[in-house]
């Protein structure tokens, strides 16, 4: 008759088994990769012309404001929007990171405002700014 050795039975497992924690880490994955773009804004969030809080911009290339009668005013001189987009143009071929800073009357209508944003990121200007006033 062969008799066993007892210690045989009770050996300790030293090994940790990573399986169940790599399964688990996969499934939060999974549910964060899914619900990311329900809490994603599409919109543009930007502070009014009157702010308690703001930071301070880079001198820029692009310095465009909306006068409340709706004239464009770059970098210090009266335009339309095709010398706005070309402007931008020519310097976002200068530059790829160029940041324009839009500053808008406070009684210019939303849809301008989004008028010249919309020229500007046309012309390939990736970065941009809306100025306001410190309260």
């Amino acid at each position: 008759m062969a008799m066993k050795n007892s210690h045989d039975d009770h050996d300790v497992m030293a090994d940790m088994n990573v399986v169940p924690l790599v399964d688990i880490i996969l499934v939060v994955l999974i549910i964060f990769m899914v619900t990311a773009p329900m809490f994603m804004k599409p919109t543009i969030n930007v502070n009014l012309p009157k702010a308690a809080s703001g930071d301070q911009t880079a001198p820029s290339k692009l310095n465009i404001a909306l006068t409340a009668d709706g004239r464009i005013n770059l970098n210090g001189s009266f335009v339309n929007e095709d010398a706005v987009k070309a402007k931008a143009t020519e310097e976002v071929g200068k530059n790829l990171e160029v940041q324009a800073i839009i500053s808008a009357d406070k009684d210019v209508p939303h849809g301008k405002v989004v008028g010249l944003l919309d020229i500007v990121k046309g012309a390939g200007v990736k970065k941009f700014a809306i100025s306001i006033d410190k309260k």
